[in-house]
């Protein structure tokens, strides 16, 4: 049995998938986005969170058991308002054997992953299979830009969406409008060219930026250094998903 690493669970969530779900925070990511949201979810091991008047710690322990244990106990008022459970992280891809062996403890509920589809293809597909639907990142599509702003290799993100289009497992693409880097004109129609025609999508969701996820790094003991001007004003246009005949919506 696996044991796994969890930063937060989030209960009565609206937003992160269809009903009433709750969200469970996977700990670690392979990405080091310089917009990360999540900032206490990036390091793999257990942190602390202190501001001027507390301090917590980041980061349980879980086995499988105990786990599905606690969304089981759930299950009822889940089901009841058409909702379900939705693994984010960090990458869950990165806990991949456990959040398996969560998800088949599971009590007849809707699995949402939440995913960058940055992980291994044979730990991406383990968990896509069981899913019920996927909400997968795309952030960026020219290799050097994903490079610079998140230190990945956009090429395994690719393979992992050219994996989902076989599985059958809907999907939504995420895409975070950061502005000046992945809500640029070039970068939505580079994006909207990739998944023109892909069986299985569903819709795109284009993420407003929040502003104030910047002031969660000091808590983490890590510094905020974005590399562009966050006070740009968004382009929160989808013009590029109408002429490629795709649906989408501001969330």
């Amino acid at each position: 049995m696996t044991i796994g690493l969890v930063f937060d669970i989030k209960e009565f969530a609206v937003h992160d998938g269809p009903g009433i779900r709750t969200t469970v925070f996977l700990k670690g990511c392979p990405l080091n986005c310089t917009w990360c949201h999540n900032p206490e979810g990036k390091s793999c091991q257990p942190g602390i969170m202190r501001s001027p008047v507390s301090e917590r710690q980041v980061g349980r322990s879980y086995t499988p058991d105990e786990l599905a244990r606690h969304l089981n106990n759930q299950a009822t008022i889940l089901r009841s308002n058409e909702g379900g459970v939705t693994f984010s992280g960090g990458e869950p891809l990165l806990q991949a054997e456990f959040v398996f062996e969560v998800i088949d403890r599971l009590d007849h509920l809707h699995v949402l992953l939440d995913t960058s589809g940055y992980g291994r293809p044979e730990n991406f597909i383990l968990l896509a299979t069981r899913a019920d639907l996927v909400f997968y990142d795309l952030k960026l599509i020219d290799p050097t830009m994903f490079f610079r702003y998140t230190g990945g290799n956009i090429n395994l993100v690719l393979e992992n969406l050219n994996s989902l289009t076989r599985l059958g497992t809907p999907y939504v693409i995420r895409i975070p409008l950061v502005p000046g880097v992945t809500d640029t004109n070039e970068n939505l129609l580079a994006i909207a060219k990739v998944i023109k025609g892909l069986s299985g999508l569903i819709r795109v969701d284009l993420l407003p930026y929040n502003r104030l996820a910047g002031a969660k790094y000091e808590t983490a003991g890590l510094k905020f250094d974005p590399g562009y001007d966050e006070t740009q004003p968004p382009n929160l246009s989808g013009e590029a998903f109408d002429e490629a005949g795709i649906k989408w919506r501001i969330v």
